[in-house]
């Protein structure tokens, strides 16, 4: 749910020192500078002790390197939660680093709520191969306020032994929707706890998931000027009927009403179910949190995608931070998210972990030589076939990219309801689900302005 444009999605951050960012470059509490310390979110959980392990390890050689900075972590998995990171903010419990989806960048920085780095983005070496467009998501008025960190687009993610076991070919995953509620009527048809397509319903993810399905089939959320609901279309009921049929004709979705993010990645990590939405981070979670098989999952693009939802996060700092807080917080960043071959891109040490390694991340980077040094390192240290996500990488450079709307995880938390709706009733009504929900998005629009 975290999420502009371009979905070649194959690298993400690194190259220590390939280009000079704007700003001055710091070493926080160098030289006898006073002691600072930070909170910084985002730390692995315990459920997954070993990814846990190597923060822990990045956290000691960072402050080693840091003399003087002393780094706290926080471990709310995962990192961006709606219903506690609007409470968090407005009761001053933000960290010195914190997250923030694209989504909440303008609300974010409007309000006030993430300090101005503009001085320091130097701090990241590779501040100027980072895309234009996405660091654009960060600036307001030539001021910059987050360092992008997530750029994603989705598409279909699918369990490769599910899908041979089912007598389907893995290599030829789905490419329509008919096709899919083959593949998934085939899936469920294995036994008792089989679910062929997995599908959210509440915490705001099925509002999430609802957008991309119209968005795949050429429809839209909202009015071109943000106004009013787009939602109750054609696009909005093709996506709500093909659930509902899969759900109560095909009984492929099994039984569960799925809330909220972990729900269907656990049920995708238990092996049991063929597939859902989603990006390639989700083959990386539910590997690395939900205990998947790390060769079984595969990905391929949005079934008959007109186009498809993009998004991101960043990772910005409280606005309560002193300069010397705001330096050691980006030479955080910078170490542990934006060093080939360092922090979250030390591929080798991920593989030694048995993280998937080799799947197409993110594109904050794009084709810079930052992007294709992390590329290359990622293939080189890949653990399991890159082939796997050709189909994929194939399809995000044709789909067009799509941003999620204004107010979005409002809009989601709206959006919940018809889903819901058609998930847990063989008689819900699809047309006043349609129209409540578009009586509250436009209330919603109008209070907003």
């Amino acid at each position: 749910m975290q999420r502009s444009t371009g979905l070649l999605l194959v690298t993400v951050l690194g190259l220590a020192a390939t280009a000079c960012g704007s700003g001055e470059p710091a070493s926080p509490s160098a030289g006898g500078a006073e002691a600072v310390t930070i909170t910084v979110a985002c730390q692995p959980a315990k459920s997954a002790p070993k990814e846990r392990q190597a923060w822990d390890d990045d956290v000691a050689t960072f402050m080693k390197n840091h003399p003087g900075v002393t780094v706290k972590s926080t471990d709310q998995q995962p990192c961006f939660d709606p219903k506690t990171f609007g409470p968090k903010m407005a009761g001053g419990q933000m960290e010195t680093v914190f997250v923030v989806p694209v989504t909440n960048y303008a609300d974010v920085i409007g309000k006030g709520q993430a300090l101005d780095i503009t001085p320091y983005t130097g701090t990241i070496k590779n501040w100027n191969d980072l895309r234009p467009d996405v660091r654009e998501l960060v600036t307001k008025d030539g001021k910059v306020y987050g360092v992008p960190n997530v750029h994603y687009g989705v598409g279909l993610v699918y369990n490769r032994a599910l899908f041979t076991k089912a007598g389907l070919d893995p290599n030829s995953p789905p490419t329509t929707w008919a096709e899919v509620r083959e593949a998934a009527k085939k899936i469920a048809a294995l036994g008792q706890g089989y679910v062929g397509y997995g599908e959210y319903s509440g915490g705001n993810t099925g509002g999430w998931h609802f957008t991309q399905a119209i968005y795949g089939r050429g429809g839209s959320i909202l009015t071109p000027d943000n106004t009013k609901a787009a939602f109750n279309s054609p696009e909005g009921r093709a996506a709500l009927q093909t659930l509902h049929d899969m759900r109560w004709v095909d009984n492929s979705m099994g039984n569960k009403l799925l809330v909220g993010w972990e729900s269907l990645m656990m049920a995708m990590g238990s092996g049991k179910v063929g597939m859902m939405l989603g990006a390639p981070d989700v083959v990386t979670d539910v590997v690395n949190k939900f205990k998947g098989n790390v060769a079984d999952y595969g990905i391929t693009g949005f079934p008959e995608a007109k186009a498809s939802l993009s998004g991101g996060e960043a990772f910005m700092i409280n606005p309560k931070a002193t300069p010397e807080e705001a330096k050691a917080g980006l030479a955080w960043l910078d170490f542990r998210f934006n060093t080939v071959g360092k922090g979250r891109f030390d591929f080798a040490r991920g593989k030694t972990l048995g993280n998937p390694v080799g799947v197409p991340d993110n594109d904050v980077y794009g084709d810079s030589p930052t992007g294709k040094a992390i590329q290359a390192d990622r293939v080189r240290n890949a653990s399991l076939p890159v082939e796997n996500y050709e189909p994929y990488v194939q399809a995000a450079a044709t789909i067009p990219p799509k941003p999620e709307p204004v107010h979005a995880q409002e809009l989601y938390a709206i959006l919940d309801v018809p889903m819901s709706g058609v998930l847990s009733r063989r008689d819900a009504g699809i047309d006043q689900l349609l129209a409540d929900a578009e009586t509250k998005a436009n209330s919603l629009l109008a209070a907003k302005g």
